[in-house]
């Protein structure tokens, strides 16, 4: 297929990245080769988007040093970035509104490439697009070469998938706009039940063809709760996060037996939320 028939990507993962691990940074890879390797998507991006603290995890620390760690474990890369704008937001925000967010900003980027004067500008637009560049993504935004413009996708892991079963976690419309209107590269290990869980599930087998399955062949079990309880052990997390990453979080005494507990028997905001919408 012609390099311009493809359709540009940008990946979008979410999440606590708390913190965040070389498994995540993992994901990104896989998805890039696996994208690529249908010959019918080039991926031009990746965003690492932290969650707000409003999401209220249980042991979830401040987002500040969370998205500090996560430009520290990209910093060498040469297309993965962080993204502030969902960690900044006062309340916690919806994983679908956060991908209209980013869909949205490469929307107004293609405008301002098209525009062919200065005067032709809308000035509003542009101001808060330079603003958010300069503020947000410093590294340099390939140039878009299909005809709509780069398409988000949500990178995720297979328990994201499974997530989407959960009474009151995601609301349904929400979940069909994810797999409907942007789509989702889920991670999963050989073996997972993730085709089964999308089998048992309407929305999502309707909208199958916008899910693509990445089998990790060279498993990876790091997780971030892993590397949480490792450090409050005492022992060590070298190779498993990026050593900048590992110097801060020592530096800064990140992790420990009092952090773990920030937002013990608080309801998670996603819960909260639904639930009350749910009951209303």
């Amino acid at each position: 297929m012609e390099s311009s028939e493809k359709t540009d990507v940008v990946l979008l993962a979410c999440g606590s990245f708390n913190p965040i691990t070389n498994m995540h940074l993992r994901l990104f890879e896989l998805a890039k080769d696996y994208m690529n390797g249908t010959g019918k998507y080039r991926v031009i991006k990746g965003i690492i988007s932290p969650v707000g603290d409003a999401y209220k995890k249980k042991g979830l620390i401040s987002a500040h040093h969370r998205v500090i760690m996560a430009e520290l474990a990209t910093k060498n890369s040469e297309w993965v970035e962080v993204d502030t704008w969902e960690s900044l937001q006062k309340d916690w925000v919806e994983t679908a509104k956060v991908l209209r967010h980013h869909q949205e900003k490469l929307g107004a980027r293609v405008c301002d490439h098209q525009q062919d004067s200065p005067g032709l500008e809308r000035p509003g637009r542009k101001r808060k697009w330079t603003e958010q560049s300069q503020e947000f993504n410093q590294k340099k935004f390939p140039e878009p070469k299909t005809k709509d413009g780069p398409k988000i996708k949500l990178l995720c892991g297979a328990d994201i998938l499974e997530s989407f079963g959960v009474p009151n976690l995601w609301k349904s419309e929400d979940i069909t706009k994810i797999v409907g209107d942007y789509g989702l590269i889920c991670v999963t290990r050989a073996g997972n039940d993730a085709q089964k869980f999308i089998y048992e599930s309407d929305v999502l087998w309707k909208h199958q063809n916008n899910i693509h399955l990445v089998n990790e062949w060279i498993t990876n079990d790091i997780s971030s709760t892993k590397i949480r309880r490792a450090l409050r052990r005492g022992q060590s997390i070298r190779y498993l996060v990026p050593d900048l990453v590992r110097e801060y979080i020592e530096k800064h005494n990140l992790y420990n037996s009092e952090t773990e507990e920030r937002n013990v028997g608080v309801i998670l905001a996603p819960l909260q939320r639904n639930t009350a919408n749910a009951n209303s």
